[in-house]
């Protein structure tokens, strides 16, 4: 089945429809989440919100080029910033309650699994590198080698030609491996 046939399953409010979308992408939109918050708990809570978000505006299902993935990411994009707004919120208020209460904070038990901590040491110092880099290069990077699109699918979800998605795909590229090199490895 394509995902134009899903896409028009989906519209009709076919629940088998979602359960195949949910299938197919499910794992896609979890690393994209992951991307974007450097947490797997709270790539974890997103993606569900996704899907939910998903079902809820169903009706407005859209392909580019046959595929749902490029609306996918959008529906996934919205969640994690607002997912990432709402966490900031409760790191303040958290910052709050521990300044009138002393510790007031509970450790999670996973904080403490070494792989899953270091994982998101490294996503978040990778997030960082690229909050560097400029919107418009940062955007291809994303789509074309964290989320696989094409070059052709990021230049039509962007609305610019296929050789701009190259060339900044390739600056952005650069410019991050540069950022990502440790400090005594770096040219003087």
């Amino acid at each position: 089945m394509t995902d134009d046939d899903l896409a028009g399953r989906l519209r009709s409010g076919d629940p088998e429809a979602m359960g195949e979308i949910y299938d197919r992408y499910a794992d896609r939109i979890y690393g994209f989440c992951f991307r974007r918050t450097a947490s797997w708990s709270l790539a974890e809570d997103a993606m569900a919100a996704v899907f939910l978000e998903v079902w809820r505006v169903r009706r407005r299902v859209e392909t580019y080029g046959g595929e749902l993935l490029p609306w996918l990411y959008g529906v996934a994009a919205n969640v994690c910033r607002n997912s990432l707004r709402g966490q900031r919120r409760q790191v303040a208020l958290r910052a709050k309650l521990h300044a009138v209460d002393g510790d007031a904070s509970v450790a999670d038990p996973a904080d403490r699994v070494a792989a899953r901590v270091d994982d998101e040491r490294r996503m978040a110092d990778l997030l960082h590198a690229v909050a560097l880099l400029g919107e418009r290069d940062r955007q291809i990077l994303m789509l074309v080698a964290w989320d696989g699109l094409t070059y052709q699918q990021a230049a039509e979800l962007l609305g610019v030609p296929v050789g701009t998605v190259r060339s900044r795909l390739s600056r952005s590229r650069a410019r991050l491996a540069e950022l990502m090199r440790p400090d005594d490895e770096r040219p003087e």
